[in-house]
This record gives structure tokens, sequence and C-alpha cells, in this order.
């Protein structure tokens, strides 16, 4: 079983960035898939970006070109650079992981979870 610590979070400006990190322990790494769920206030939990453990990688609409998502499998660690950044990118972003389902983007497809971070982004 793994676990997932997200780091990085924060206060941001419109226009800068910030990178999260997801340490993950307990499990071979290279063998799970890995997303980033943003939980913004008043809306639903979004998938906003994943890798996947066979390559390739996932971006919603409301982040692509500005979200780069990257895995380091020697550190155990996932990341995500945010660029750019929007006030609509407030909210608490989750990593999730998933070893057995893959390519999939529901919220609800992910079976691993951490706390979560807290960003704000100000305009």
């Amino acid at each position: 079983q793994v676990q997932l610590v997200e780091s990085g979070g924060g206060s941001g400006q419109a226009g800068g960035s910030l990178r999260l990190s997801c340490a993950a322990s307990g499990g071979t790494f290279s063998n799970y898939n890995v997303g980033w769920i943003r939980q913004a206030p008043g809306k639903e939990r979004e998938v906003v970006s994943a890798t996947w453990r066979s390559g390739g990688s996932f971006y919603s609409g409301s982040v692509k070109g500005r979200f780069t998502i990257s895995r380091d499998n020697r550190k155990n660690t996932v990341y995500l650079q945010m660029n750019t950044l929007k006030p609509e990118d407030t909210g608490v972003y989750y990593c999730a992981a998933e070893q057995y389902r893959d390519y999939v983007v529901r919220t609800d497809s992910w079976s691993y979870w951490g706390q979560g971070t807290q960003v704000t982004v100000s305009s």
C-alpha cells in the first residue's frame, strides 16, 4: 500500500508559478499511475493532471498549456509545475495513485490519496 504526502502549496499571484510535490512511500512507485486532483471552493473535484505508469500524461482543459506534470521514479516523487496561475486555480490539490486502472480520469478511480495541499491564487 502506497502512502502519499503533498508539499509545495501556498499563496501566489496571478501570473506566477508554484510547484507541488508528491512523495510516495510503501510501494513500487513506477507501478502506479499518479494524478493531481483539485477541489476548488464550491466545485466538484477535478482531475487536473495525471502521469501514467506506462508513459504519457493527461491535462484537463483548464490547465493545459500552463501546468506540467513530471515524475522521478528514483525519488518516488511526482511534481506539478503550475505556471501562469489564475485565481480559479485556487483550491486544495490532492495527489492520488492507482495501480490497476489505466487512463481513467474520474475522481473516483484512484485508490490512494494524500492529505492535500492548499493553493491560493490572488488577482
